[in-house]
């Protein structure tokens, strides 16, 4: 039997207004699917799940997962919970940003646009420029939670 890779939970969090569901949620599926794609020529596979901010915020054993909230301050109540407290790495003519720790000392960051077009940018923008790097400091955090096939919306 040929050994497998290990594969860990990676939460994308989405807003659970009305505007999120209809908008950022789908977004959250391509950003998981880039996720798995990445995550191919690492050593270790994640599992990204897709669920909304209040469960997040609600469910305690999932705020220790590396964590990636799509979707601004104004839909999204992880974003705006981290709004004061994550630094932003990039911010593009106030338009869109990305906020996590430079060091990633923690594996968390938000995502977000002004609009859903922006937020749709910000997305790519982390993908192409920070994701692989994300992924292996989360590779080297990440535990599991106690049952995460509870986890999916």
């Amino acid at each position: 039997m040929a050994d497998e890779i290990p594969t860990r939970p990676l939460l994308i969090v989405t807003g659970s207004t009305l505007r999120a569901e209809e908008l950022d949620r789908p977004l959250a599926y391509y950003f998981k699917q880039q996720v798995e794609r990445v995550s191919l020529g690492l050593d270790v596979a994640f599992r990204p799940l897709v669920v909304a901010d209040f469960r997040w915020m609600n469910d305690e054993p999932l705020q220790n997962l590396p964590t990636i909230s799509v979707g601004g301050p104004g839909v999204n109540a992880l974003a705006h919970r981290w709004f004061e407290d994550v630094p932003f790495s990039l911010a593009v003519d106030g338009q869109y940003f990305i906020q996590m720790d430079p060091e990633l000392a923690e594996p968390r960051a938000s995502i977000w646009g002004m609009d859903n077009p922006y937020t749709q940018i910000a997305v790519s923008v982390f993908i192409e420029r920070f994701l692989p790097r994300f992924l292996d400091q989360a590779a080297a955090y990440a535990t599991d939670p106690a049952d995460p096939e509870d986890a999916d919306d």
